[in-house]
């Protein structure tokens, strides 16, 4: 089952194919331009730091319900107090290695993350993407990202904690959310959507957080396109509502996103710390720095995102 009647107009009316030429590796992440990067620079008012990276270690969201090799990053020493220089006398040094899944924790999807139809983004054949990885649209074709990033924080617009449902965040809601912010969505900005479901993460129920879990919306997609945002990133597990509301594949905002807009996605965003101060000086837009970790043919990675207000 592809997607629904419904979704696959909405897909047309966004898609960005084309629109930067038929070699395109970065879809929105184009929108990044020098007027976006000095309105990112010039929203680092006041000197405050945010992190809005989750803890990369073994108690991350994935369950045995994720997506099989998406695990939990799982570190150890592989080198303890070792004099492995040869030099004399006692020095020692301390080396460790890390597996997991690229998108376990805090992370970007690539373009090539997914597909429908046989195609990835721009008409790229999803045969692009083989056992050595993705030999387009991957991780390392985005090459770094510095911009302004404006937190949505849709749950505080919609006076509510957290969602407790699958709700789908829709257009008007994003709107809302601006609107409370008192600023405008430009483009080559990053929304950052807060629903609040990091509240969920908890060691007792590790399945909540993913299950049920609110998300981008189709009623968002035309949104996206209008504002000519570069990427969106939300606080959840899935990015979209999850159990799926309708009736076409699992994840189809995924597959709008990325195959249709090309739009840089994200998810587990650490969230809540940030919108707790802007809640206290109203100041909801900042310098925004992720790069992600340019893995070779990657088709999504790790990233730690940092909030400059």
């Amino acid at each position: 089952m592809g997607l629904s009647p419904e979704l696959a107009t909405i897909a047309k009316t966004v898609s960005n194919w084309g629109r930067w030429g038929p070699k395109d590796q970065r879809g929105t992440l184009n929108l990044i331009d020098a007027a976006a990067v000095l309105r990112g620079v010039a929203a680092a008012r006041q000197g405050k730091v945010f992190s809005l990276a989750i803890p990369f270690d073994e108690n991350g969201p994935q369950t045995d319900r994720s997506s099989p090799g998406r695990i939990n990053p799982q570190r150890k020493m592989v080198s303890l107090n070792a004099n492995y220089t040869g030099d004399i006398g006692d020095s020692a040094f301390n080396d460790d290695a890390v597996k997991m899944g690229l998108q376990a924790a805090t992370q970007w999807d690539a373009l090539a993350h997914c597909s429908y139809d046989g195609l990835l983004y721009n008409g790229v054949p999803s045969s692009a993407v083989d056992e050595a990885g993705a030999h387009e649209l991957g991780i390392d074709q985005m090459g770094p990202i510095a911009t302004r990033g404006v937190l949505l924080d849709v749950a505080r617009a919609l006076g509510v904690e957290r969602f407790d449902d699958n709700y789908a965040i829709s257009g008007d809601d994003l709107e809302a959310a601006a609107a409370m912010a008192n600023l405008t969505v430009e483009p080559g900005d990053i929304i950052c959507v807060r629903t609040g479901q990091m509240a969920f993460r908890s060691d007792a129920n590790p399945y909540r957080f993913a299950d049920p879990s609110p998300g981008i919306g189709p009623l968002s997609l035309e949104w996206l396109r209008k504002k000519d945002v570069a990427g969106c990133v939300t606080d959840c597990l899935t990015f979209e509502p999850w159990p799926k509301p309708d009736g076409s594949f699992a994840f189809p905002i995924h597959q709008i996103c990325l195959r249709d807009i090309g739009l840089a996605q994200g998810q587990l965003w650490a969230l809540d710390e940030l919108a707790a101060d802007c809640a206290i000086d109203g100041q909801y837009d900042f310098m925004l720095v992720a790069t992600p970790i340019p893995f070779t043919r990657a088709v999504g990675a790790p990233v730690a995102p940092t909030a400059i207000k």
